[in-house]
């Protein structure tokens, strides 16, 4: 981030006062943007022994398959989320049941969280972001065509969940090499944000 979305001004990497953890704030109206993980919601959906699945129309990935799933949305509930996505991607209708899996992924700044839904009907149409979508069977999945290695993954904790073992939460991501230390601009207490004119 290079300038403040408030002011336009300049932004520099600083501690500010009362905090401890590097930010980028104003140098010109003091604002301090504060950068927090994606939440990502989608839901493992089934139509009797079947799995709904789309093939993304749109990068990153774009033809591979994938469950409904994407961005949270301000003012919605994870699970409303989760139906939306499953709606605006695949057209269907379902009914959450539970929650199945909560992923944490530090490393590209996400928090995933997945429920299992169950479809009202069996009609599906691929949305805008989608190339085509489907209902698979457990030996139908396109395994080597997946998107993301979280769709193997939740589809994996769902057949769990059928053998009696939930799974509720899991940590998703690969250790990072340590960054060397370097130490942020400290904010002096006594420094106070430039008057706006």
């Amino acid at each position: 981030m290079d300038y403040c979305s408030s002011c336009g001004g300049r932004v520099t990497l600083r501690i500010p006062q009362g905090d401890s953890r590097p930010r980028h704030v104003c140098t010109q109206c003091g604002m301090i943007h504060y950068q927090n993980p994606n939440m990502v919601v989608g839901a493992v959906c089934v139509w009797e022994d079947r799995i709904l699945l789309a093939r993304r129309a749109i990068a990153p990935r774009e033809g591979f398959w994938t469950i409904p799933a994407g961005f949270l949305e301000n003012g919605e509930s994870t699970a409303d989320g989760a139906l939306r996505e499953v709606f605006e991607e695949a057209g269907a209708r379902a009914e959450i049941e539970r929650l199945l899996a909560v992923y944490d992924i530090p490393e590209i700044h996400q928090v995933q969280i997945f429920y299992l839904a169950r479809m009202t009907r069996p009609e599906i149409s691929a949305g805008i972001e989608s190339l085509e979508v489907g209902l698979f069977t457990w030996d139908e999945i396109p395994w080597t065509d997946l998107a993301f290695p979280t769709v193997k993954a939740i589809l994996k904790d769902w057949q769990r969940l059928h053998q009696g073992d939930a799974v509720s939460r899991r940590d998703f991501w690969r250790p990072k090499p340590p960054e060397p230390e370097r130490k942020p601009e400290l904010v002096p207490e006594t420094e106070s944000p430039p008057a706006q004119a």
